[in-house]
């Protein structure tokens, strides 16, 4: 394990946390506009979106 892999995993519970805020945040707001909300529904739908985002930021990073 190189000195990048040793600083990220360091950090990884950080990045999950970062993730889980992003993403209970993101499923209260909706619940919030939307009060008969089908969670499981709206959860595949939010991770989809993240996943798309976060290919875009990975192909943009990666120029």
């Amino acid at each position: 394990m190189n000195t990048i892999d040793k600083e990220l995993e360091s950090r990884r519970g950080e990045i999950h946390f970062g993730l889980e805020v992003l993403y209970n945040l993101n499923m209260r707001i909706t619940g919030w506009d939307i009060p008969e909300l089908d969670d499981n529904e709206a959860s595949k739908k939010l991770f989809a979106m993240i996943e798309e985002e976060l290919a875009k930021l990975k192909k943009e990073v990666n120029k």
